[in-house]
């Protein structure tokens, strides 16, 4: 039977060479898509090579995304892709984990929430902007939130970081604050452009 993440258990699913997939908790072997409801379902596992015991449930959960977005799922849009392919390799790639886990998180919780939301939104479209846009500027927090636990361990001297050349540590709070606050304008001005579009839809019917 399969457990849920509220239970102590983690069903383990083994993976062979020839990338099949059993189930150690049914004793069957599965597919992806049995993996993927899973998942829907609350259900907690972890993949593991047969031979070795190596842990590859991320790059299983990643193959999981990669065949829904094959399928024309599409939840994942293409600049994003390529924003998140931009961070691997970079100084800040350490914080994407926790940012993108501390917005899942936030997002999953209000759930709900944004399913009644949507379903206004077919009848007024700017509350739903209004919505956008206040997630927006919750995600903008926890991203800074997530800056600040990054600062401690620049290194002293690089540009931007506490006790840097020429500037007071007092700059650098400040100076964070101001970026933020221009990603935010920008963020403010793509969603006026949705609104208008909306707006503009909404005038045809």
């Amino acid at each position: 039977m399969a457990q849920s993440k509220g239970s102590n258990s983690v069903i383990v699913i083994k993976k062979y060479a020839n990338r099949r997939l059993y189930d150690t908790s049914t004793s069957q072997y599965v597919t992806l898509d049995h993996l993927r409801d899973l998942v829907k379902n609350g259900t907690d596992f972890q993949v593991v090579d047969a031979k070795s015991g190596e842990d590859l449930t991320r790059g299983v959960l990643a193959q999981i995304i990669f065949e829904e977005e094959a399928r024309g799922a599409n939840l994942l849009p293409v600049d994003f892709l390529r924003q998140l392919i931009s961070f691997y390799g970079d100084s800040l790639q350490s914080v994407v984990p926790g940012y993108l886990q501390m917005s899942m998180n936030n997002f999953a919780q209000q759930q709900e929430e944004f399913r009644s939301r949507m379903t206004e939104a077919m009848t007024n479209p700017p509350a739903s902007m209004a919505m956008l846009e206040e997630q927006t500027r919750r995600n903008m927090e926890m991203f800074g939130q997530a800056m600040r636990m990054f600062t401690p361990f620049s290194a002293p001297g690089t540009p931007g970081a506490p006790g840097a050349a020429g500037e007071a540590p007092s700059e650098a709070p400040a100076k964070a604050e101001a970026a933020e606050g221009d990603d935010m304008a920008k963020m403010r001005e793509e969603l006026d452009a949705m609104r208008a579009k909306l707006d503009k839809l909404a005038s045809k019917d």
